[in-house]
């Protein structure tokens, strides 16, 4: 158990990585609902505004990863201007619910071309092969993990969707921030498990075994998703 433990930490921090400055993206939204609740739209857009951006300096000024913290405000201009423009606290959040669907969109376009979104994921963090991912001994495991992605993805869509309707920025600001990293995180660590699992019932290689191009039988993958 132990050493599960400590493996699914170290595959949280490789998939993760270069990705944990997310307050950057979290605190203006949860500063923008608490805010508009007490003293309006208004205030709200500027105090969200003046927080991204201060966010983003701090980064720069201290020789920081900014990447995040220059999403976070341009994030936060495009989700203020809505609110600015339609005058409705809850298009702030409009942004997030078209960033759901079109990762819903991804995702199901990627197991329809029996390209998995959890492979490409994969890939990008650890630069294994792409051949690999595609032989039919391993494929299935990503396509069935997207396919659990995909669940989670929808689920999001249709609470963040119903809640825009009811136009409750409030609701919206913590639905965002539950069903963002701390959701996604459980999601990484279910996928990582049931994956593992998967590609040992599938039996193909591993990806040491397919680059040296061992015979069947194979050991196969053992550690790393």
């Amino acid at each position: 158990m132990i050493h599960t433990s400590k493996e699914l930490l170290q595959e949280l921090r490789t998939v993760l990585s270069g990705r944990t400055n997310t307050v950057d993206t979290i605190l203006p939204p949860l500063l923008y609902a608490l805010v508009n609740m007490l003293a309006g739209l208004v205030p709200a857009t500027l105090t969200a505004l003046a927080l991204a951006l201060v966010l983003t300096v701090l980064r720069i000024v201290r020789k920081q990863s900014w990447y995040y913290a220059l999403g976070g405000l341009v994030l936060t201009l495009l989700a203020a201007g809505l609110a600015w423009y339609t005058q409705n606290a809850a298009s702030f959040f409009l942004p997030a619910l078209l960033s759901s669907s079109a990762l819903l969109a991804a995702a199901l376009l990627s197991i329809w071309a029996g390209r998995p979104l959890a492979a490409w994921s994969s890939h990008l963090a650890r630069a294994w092969p792409k051949d690999w991912y595609w032989l039919p001994n391993i494929c299935p495991a990503y396509i069935e993990v997207t396919w659990m992605w995909t669940a989670f993805i929808a689920t999001r869509l249709i609470a963040q969707y119903l809640l825009y309707q009811q136009g409750n920025a409030i609701l919206l600001g913590v639905a965002n921030i539950f069903l963002g990293w701390p959701m996604t995180i459980f999601v990484l660590v279910i996928s990582y498990l049931y994956g593992i699992w998967r590609l040992a019932k599938l039996g193909g290689p591993s990806v040491e075994e397919f680059l040296s191009n061992q015979p069947a039988p194979w050991k196969g993958q053992t550690k790393g998703f």
